[in-house]
């Protein structure tokens, strides 16, 4: 029978994993309290959250299905990431944190109801996060705008072009 302390412990972990439709699972063996709290305030930028949690209170927590999936992993010292948005934004923030200030080690990742290894987790690190996506899109369905506006302008300025050259050819024949 789980004490009240663990009970609460499921239930905390219940609603992070309702909210979250990410999950990077981590070793953080070797990580001090302070470097866990600064990799917490990495992540918590682009909304993500990081919790080390006991792997027996986090297959009950998760359910049959997740924790089915995820048990090979879920062996030793476990942090897990749980970001709702763009699972590239917790990606890069592990990658960044482990370049900067000590490696952090992916056991595997749940991204959007799929299991995925620690090298695709890699892989995801390396992608353009949405907003860039978005930036190079945009710039591509504008450029072939912007070639057409150049194009019609230049008809507009070599009229003009040749209407300057008559006024200045008619001032000159006047004088």
């Amino acid at each position: 029978m789980p004490t009240a302390r663990k009970e609460a412990a499921i239930n905390d972990l219940r609603e992070k994993l309702a909210g979250a439709r990410h999950l990077i699972l981590t070793d953080y063996t070797g990580l001090t309290v302070g470097e866990i709290t600064r990799l917490r305030g990495e992540l918590r930028k682009d909304g993500s959250g990081y919790a080390v949690v006991k792997n027996t209170l986090f297959r009950l927590a998760a359910g049959k299905d997740v924790a089915s999936e995820l048990e090979a992993f879920l062996a030793g010292p476990t942090g897990v990431v749980f970001a709702s948005g763009d699972p590239v934004a917790p990606a890069k923030a592990l990658k960044t944190f482990g370049d900067t200030v000590k490696s952090v080690a992916v056991k595997a990742g749940y991204i959007d109801g799929r299991l995925v290894d620690a090298r695709q987790i890699g892989i995801l690190a390396s992608l353009p996060s949405k907003h860039e996506l978005l930036a190079k899109l945009v710039g591509s369905l504008a450029s072939p705008m912007r070639g057409l506006v150049t194009v019609l302008s230049g008809n507009q300025s070599g009229l003009v072009r040749v209407l300057s050259a008559l006024r200045d050819k008619r001032v000159a024949a006047e004088s």
